[in-house]
C-alpha cells in the first residue's frame, strides 16, 4: 500500500511520504521522498538502484505511486517472447511505476529503462491526486483526485477510457475487487462500483475523517457452500486520516447492514499498511500496521463475522538506538514502511530516514507480544522524526527583522513621504506626459468608509492570528488576542485553518498563566477555540498530550476555587457588619429642644431625699410650692440689696472702685447666705 503525502500542509493530508514494495518478490521499494525526488532501492542489499527527478519536481510534487501488477508484467513478458514483432507497444509496461502529483496529472516511469515513459495529462484530473490503482487483467490504470471524479486510463494511448462523478467530496481512495469486476472507492463514505456499468452497488458508512487506505482481505467467502458471485461475502480493511482504529467490512448480499463488522486498534495513525490475502475460511489475515509514532503492529485473525470490542495487536515491533555511555539514552528509530515476505515468516522493515533508508528482514516469532530491535545508524545522516514525517519549519527570527502582513484589501500601511523632486529626477526620469504612482494610486479612490472596518477587521485577523502562530511574533499575537469584541472573536476562530488550532491552543495555555487581566481575555478566547473547533480536537490521537498543560492548569484552579469561593462568603460577611456598625456611630441626634431637664444635686442626702419623694405625688406638689416661694424671697432681697449698694456708690467713689477690682478679681460673694450675714 501506498501511504499519501504527509507534506501537504492540509491537516486532513495522510501523513508518510508515497512508498510502495515492487510486487515481484519485494526486490526493489519505490520512495518518493519530501524533496520530489522517486529513489527505487534494492531490498536485497540495500543499494540505491535508480533515481529520478522529475522536471515539475517541486511544484508537482508526488503524493501517491503504485507499481504495476506481477500479473501483467508476467503476462507481457510472456506475449513478447511469442510474438516479438507484435509486442513493442504492449513490453514497455514491465516494471512500470504510476506516480500522481499535487497539479493533476500522472506519470509512469519505467524502472528497465530508468527514465519516463510516458505522461498521463489530457482530459483528466485538474486536482491533486490521491491514489492510483492498477487493473491486473485489462491493464488499464484508475485514479482518484480532490476535483471528486475517478477516471479510467488507458495505459497505451495515454487517454481516458471512462470519466465519472465519486463523491460530492474528495476520492482519497481506491482498490480493485480480486475478480475485477468491482471497484472500491472512498471519501467521507465507502462506495462498491460495478465497473461495467459504472453503477453504486453498495454503500458503506463509518468514518468520521476522509479515509486513507482501501484493501481486500480475503479472496473467498467464509461460507462457501453458497455459490459464489465474485464480491458477495468478501471482507476488506479501510483506515482513515487521524484515525486509531482500521475497520473491517463485509460485502453482503442484502443492502441493509452498512457498518463495520469489526475493528483493529493502534497507537497512532497508520501510515503504510500490508496484508496476506486469506485463501480460505480456516486461514487467518496477517496485517501489519506502521503507525505515525514509528511503530508496527502485527494482527493475525480469522475473520468469521461480527466482533463488538476491536482487537488489539499480537505483536509489536519497535526499533532504538543503542545508549552509549551511561549519560546518554537509546532513541527511538522511526520504522516507515513494513512488508510481508513471499513465505509470510518473515518481515521487511525499512527504517531510519527518507533519504538513507535501511531495508532488514525480521524473522517473526509468533510467542513475543513485542520486539525491541537495538541497531546503530550514526553512520547515515539521520533527522529527527518530525522530519520525516512533516515538512513544516519553523523560521529562525532576526531580532532585527520585520514580518510584512500580506497585501489583503484593507490594510492601512504606514504612509511614507515622498522624496524630494530632486531625488526622483537623478533615479527616473520621468517623460512629461507619464503619471506618477502616488497619482495612480490616488486616482483609485480606495473606499475606506468606516462601514467596512468591522469586514476588514474580520478577514484580516485570521491571517495576522496564522502569521503571528508560525513566526512566533509577540506583538502580532497581542494585536489580535486582545481584543475584547465577542463578535470578533467568534468569527476569527471560525476563520482559522485547522492546523492553527493546536498552536493557538498552546499559545492560550502560556497566557493564561501569566497576568490575571490577560488571563480574562485568554478565558473567552479558549471559550470560542474549544466550542467551535470540539469536533476536529475529538479526532485528534495526542490530544491528552499535546493539552496536557492546559488540562492541568485548569484543574489545579478549580480545586482552589472552594476554599475561594469559602473565603470570600466570610469576607462579605464581614464587611457588612462593619459597614452596618459603622453607619449606627456616625447617626446624630435630631435638633429639638428638651420639654423637661432634671439636674442632679451633688450633695448625697438632697439626693436620697428626693429619691423618697418620688415615691409620692403629693410631696411632689408640695416641693414645687416651696421652690417657687423661696425663689419669690431670693428675688425680693437682691433687690433691696441692689437698692442700697446704689446708694453707698454714690457716697464714696473709692468703695466704687474697690468694688469692681473685687468683681474682676473673683471676690465679690453673690450668695444670699453671705448677704444675709452683712445685713
Amino acid at each position: 500500500m501506498a501511504a499519501g503525502g504527509g507534506g501537504s500542509c492540509d491537516p486532513l493530508a495522510p501523513a508518510g511520504v508515497p512508498c510502495a514494495f515492487s510486487p515481484d518478490r519485494q526486490a526493489y521499494f519505490a520512495l518518493a521522498s519530501t524533496d520530489g525526488h522517486l529513489r527505487v532501492w534494492e531490498t536485497a542489499n540495500n543499494r540505491l538502484h535508480q533515481e529520478y527527478v522529475p522536471s515539475a519536481h517541486l511544484s508537482g510534487t508526488c503524493t501517491c505511486l503504485a507499481w504495476a501488477p506481477a500479473r501483467l508484467q508476467a503476462k507481457e513478458s510472456h506475449q513478447r517472447k511469442k510474438r516479438k514483432s507484435e509486442a513493442v507497444g504492449t513490453s514497455d509496461q514491465i516494471d512500470l511505476l504510476a506516480l500522481g502529483t499535487a497539479v493533476g496529472s500522472i506519470l509512469l516511469y519505467s524502472t528497465v529503462k530508468g527514465e519516463l515513459h510516458s505522461k498521463l495529462i489530457s482530459g483528466g484530473h485538474d486536482n491533486r491526486i490521491n491514489c492510483v490503482q492498477w487493473h491486473e487483467d485489462s491493464g488499464c490504470l484508475y485514479s482518484c483526485s480532490d476535483d471528486k471524479y475517478i477516471v479510467e486510463w488507458n495505459v497505451q494511448t495515454c487517454k481516458v477510457k471512462c470519466k465519472w462523478k465519486g463523491d460530492n467530496s474528495s476520492v482519497t481512495s481506491l482498490c480493485i475487487s480480486p475478480d475485477g469486476k468491482m471497484l472500491l472507492s472512498a471519501g467521507r463514505t465507502i462506495k462498491l462500483w460495478v465497473l461495467e456499468t459504472k453503477e453504486v452497488y453498495r454503500h458503506f458508512t463509518g468514518h468520521a475523517t476522509p479515509v486513507s487506505s482501501l484493501m481486500f482481505t480475503t479472496i473467498r467467502p467464509p461460507n462457501e457452500s453458497q455459490p459464489f458471485d465474485g464480491i458477495t461475502g468478501l471482507y476488506f480493511l479501510s483506515g482513515a486520516v487521524h484515525d486509531r482504529l482500521l475497520n473491517v467490512w463485509q460485502v453482503r448480499s442484502e443492502n441493509k447492514e452498512k457498518s463495520a463488522v469489526m475493528s483493529f486498534t493502534v497507537t497512532d495513525e497508520p501510515v503504510y499498511i500490508d496484508l496476506t490475502l486469506s485463501e480460505n475460511k480456516e486461514e487467518p489475515v496477517k496485517l501489519a500496521v506502521v503507525c505515525r509514532d514509528g511503530q508496527v503492529h502485527l494482527f493475525e485473525h480469522i475473520l468469521n463475522g461480527h466482533c463488538k470490542k476491536p482487537l488489539t495487536s499480537n505483536c509489536t515491533i519497535q526499533i532504538t538506538t543503542p545508549g552509549k555511555g551511561k549519560k546518554s539514552t537509546p532513541k527511538p528509530i522511526p520504522i516507515l514502511a513494513a512488508g510481508f515476505c513471499p513465505d509470510k515468516m518473515s518481515l521487511l522493515l525499512v527504517y531510519g530516514n527518507w533519504f538513507q533508508p535501511t531495508i532488514e528482514r525480521v524473522a517473526l516469532n509468533s510467542k513475543e507480544t513485542h520486539m525491541c530491535l537495538v541497531r546503530d545508524i550514526s553512520n547515515c545522516w539521520a533527522p529527527k522524526v518530525e522530519t520525516a514525517i512533516t515538512k513544516v519549519r519553523t523560521p529562525v527570527m532576526n531580532s532585527e527583522a520585520k514580518v510584512l502582513v500580506p497585501g489583503i484589501p484593507g490594510h492601512h500601511a504606514a504612509i511614507r513621504p515622498p522624496p524630494p523632486a530632486k531625488e526622483v529626477e537623478t533615479k527616473r526620469k520621468l517623460g512629461g506626459n507619464e503619471v506618477s504612482i502616488e497619482e495612480r494610486l490616488g486616482a483609485m479612490d480606495i473606499d475606506t468608509k468606516e462601514e467596512k472596518d468591522d469586514l476588514l477587521q474580520t478577514n484580516s485577523f485570521p491571517v495576522l492570528l496564522t502569521q503571528g502562530l508560525e513566526s512566533n511574533d509577540f506583538e502580532m499575537l497581542n494585536k489580535v488576542l486582545q481584543t475584547r469584541n465577542l463578535n470578533l472573536i467568534k468569527k476569527t476562530v471560525l476563520r482559522i485553518p485547522l492546523h492553527a488550532v493546536i498552536p493557538l491552543l498552546q499559545e492560550l495555555t502560556k497566557r493564561l498563566q501569566g497576568h490575571p487581566n490577560s488571563a480574562v481575555l485568554m478565558v473567552q478566547w479558549l471559550k470560542c477555540v474549544l466550542t467551535v473547533h470540539a469536533s476536529y480536537l475529538s479526532t485528534l490521537p495526542d490530544l491528552v498530550h499535546q493539552l496536557g498543560t492546559l488540562y492541568q492548569l485548569m484543574e489545579s484552579r478549580v480545586k482552589t476555587f472552594q476554599k475561594l469561593s469559602h473565603l470570600h462568603g466570610k469576607l462579605i460577611l464581614l464587611i457588612t457588619q462593619v459597614t452596618a456598625s459603622e453607619k449606627t456611630k456616625g447617626m446624630t441626634s435630631p435638633g429639638q429642644k428638651a420639654k423637661l431637664v432634671y439636674e442632679e444635686e451633688s450633695s448625697e442626702e438632697e439626693s436620697d431625699d428626693e429619691v423618697a419623694d418620688k415615691d409620692s405625688d403629693d410631696d411632689w406638689d408640695e416641693d414645687e410650692e416651696q421652690k417657687e416661694s423661696e425663689k419669690d424671697e431670693d428675688i425680693d432681697e437682691e433687690n433691696e440689696e441692689e437698692d442700697e449698694d446704689a446708694e453707698e456708690k454714690d457716697e464714696n467713689g473709692e468703695d466704687r472702685d474697690g468694688a469692681s477690682e473685687k468683681e474682676l478679681n473673683g471676690d465679690s460673694d453673690l450668695d444670699p447666705e453671705n448677704e444675709s450675714e452683712e445685713e
